[in-house]
């Protein structure tokens, strides 16, 4: 019995590229700078390759893991597949993690080599001289003389040393897509990151799922800010652009007053947008090219209220896709359809290759209308995600013996099959008895015209179990009174709702994925 994925690997995948669009475009990356870098699919698996055999000249093999902490660049890009090609495990780390998240990665991996920015060799090279991870060493990346200063053996210039590697193919590649290809660390907003184990076949999945989804072509071009670390990039951007032989548009970091310009300049056909960015782009001053662009889908998740996705589509002339899933389903297992009616604020349907389910606490599924958990049922290791790394109790909790993934998320299906997202399980405050969706009070307080950003919590109440709490973060000069803001609320919300506890915030602390972290408020 076979499916989709086959026994399709990344390697696969590249080489057929590479000989299918040789000398078609695969990247533009654009730098803060403004700098570009353009590479063909030939000229890139080129590139692949030399980074390949340097990895494998230095001693890495298949299964060895490999930190990453680099930011968005040409050169993630060639470590990801480089390394995915020789059959090593990419471990990517934000470029801004912190120290408590780099000890954490190198806990749970214990890695012999890295792959770092010129900014963080300091801080590796301490730990390599500490002896016990990294003995193999750490490349620096785009270091430019910067780290000349460090004398050490295991200090390697990346670029220096790539471009007198080989481009052939490397002595060794994976054969079985079931291999290992990479740990991500969920974003954490709530509870502790966990290791994600991703496939070869996952990956190779969710470039087969994305082309359905978006009905991505070869001549489509799609332009990301979010961050090359994350699944939302890797699975929902890179590996349908390779599946594709479409051309991927990779911006070194998100800018709203730039946003608009970079879809024009480039011809974008796809974008990914999260909340933030919608809501940031809103704030811009109108412009008379603003609806001026060649886009046919925006990739959208979490929550909008109805004016701002409103005013967001006729302003900017981009429809909105909404989805719904996360790193351990792989691809966006609900979703709008690329044909079709669409039913905001509906998340969409059950998209290709998984089956959705909306359960009660004892596992059984509930009547349409009825709320419960979100449930998504797919092959472990090649729809969904193999499990978390070194957590076996955990990971056989979240996937049933029957395929079913829980995701502790809230919502709710209605007799067409639509699906509607509430909320987090984590976001759910308890406030005497009743259910207060952290998510629904959010949504409320971002609809006034003087908040820019606004994230709810529970705090204990020794008389209601939990308190509502928001913090708000005001529109650039705008002046806010806490009672003006309770009483807004009280006009959109039940009593039970609005805020206790108001707290002004000039900025939000955020995950890789720009979501706020809530765990750390």
């Amino acid at each position: 019995m076979s499916d989709i994925i086959g026994n399709t690997t990344i390697g696969e995948l590249w080489q057929d590229a590479a000989c299918t669009y040789a000398n078609k475009t695969f990247l533009v990356f654009e730098a803060v700078d403004g700098s570009k870098q353009s590479y063909s699919y030939g000229s890139f698996y080129a590139q692949i390759c030399r980074s390949a055999n340097l990895f494998y000249s230095c001693g890495i093999r298949q299964g060895d893991m490999v930190l990453m902490q680099l930011c968005n660049s040409a050169e993630f890009l060639m470590v990801f597949f480089g390394l995915n090609l020789i059959g090593a495990v990419v471990v990517p780390l934000a470029s801004k993690s912190s120290q408590h998240e780099l000890q954490q990665a190198l806990l749970v991996c214990k890695p012999k080599w890295a792959v770092v920015n010129a900014e963080h060799v300091q801080a590796y090279s301490e730990i390599a001289k500490a002896g016990e991870y990294l003995c193999g060493g750490v490349f620096t990346v785009n270091s430019k003389g910067k780290v000349s200063s460090i004398k050490q053996a295991n200090i390697l210039d990346f670029n220096a040393k790539l471009s007198g590697a080989s481009d052939s193919v490397p002595p060794t590649t994976v054969t079985d897509n079931m291999q290992l290809a990479e740990l991500l660390f969920t974003s954490g907003t709530t509870a502790a990151p966990k290791a994600v184990m991703i496939t070869h076949a996952n990956l190779v999945f969710s470039g087969i799922y994305g082309n359905w989804q978006t009905s991505m072509r070869s001549d489509d071009r799609l332009l990301s800010t979010m961050p090359a670390c994350h699944s939302n990039f890797q699975m929902a951007a890179l590996m349908p652009v390779l599946v594709a032989g479409a051309t991927l548009i990779l911006v070194e970091r998100y800018s709203a007053s730039r946003f608009c310009s970079q879809l024009r300049r480039h011809r974008a056909t796809i974008t990914q947008l999260i909340s933030m960015m919608v809501r940031t782009l809103l704030l811009q001053p109108p412009k008379a090219d603003d609806a001026q662009n060649d886009l046919r889908e925006a990739l959208y998740f979490m929550p909008l209220s109805d004016v701002e996705k409103n005013a967001f589509e006729q302003r900017f002339n981009a429809r909105l896709m909404n989805t719904y899933g996360s790193t351990e389903t792989i691809g966006w297992a609900v979703t709008d359809s690329p044909f079709g009616k669409r039913c905001w604020p509906s998340v969409g349907k059950a998209g290709l290759g998984y089956e959705v389910g909306i359960f009660n606490g004892d596992g059984k599924e509930v009547q349409p209308g009825e709320v419960g958990e979100f449930r998504v049922k797919g092959i472990a290791g090649r729809t969904l995600a193999l499990g978390y790394y070194q957590q076996p109790e955990l990971s056989a909790q979240i996937i049933d013996k029957n395929g079913w993934m829980r995701t502790g998320d809230k919502g709710y299906m209605n007799a067409d099959g639509w699906f509607y997202f509430c909320d987090r399980q984590a976001n759910i405050i308890k406030r005497a008895g009743e259910n207060v969706s952290a998510t629904e009070v959010e949504t409320v307080l971002c609809e006034h015209p003087d908040i820019s950003e606004a994230a709810v919590i529970g705090v204990h109440d020794e008389l209601r179990d939990e308190a509502v709490k928001a913090f708000v973060l005001p529109v650039s000069g705008a002046f806010l009174d806490k009672e003006e803001i309770k009483q807004w609320c009280a006009s959109k919300l039940a009593s039970y709702k609005i805020p206790t506890e108001i707290e002004f915030v000039s900025e939000f602390p955020r995950t890789v994925s720009m979501k706020i972290e809530k765990r750390l408020l």
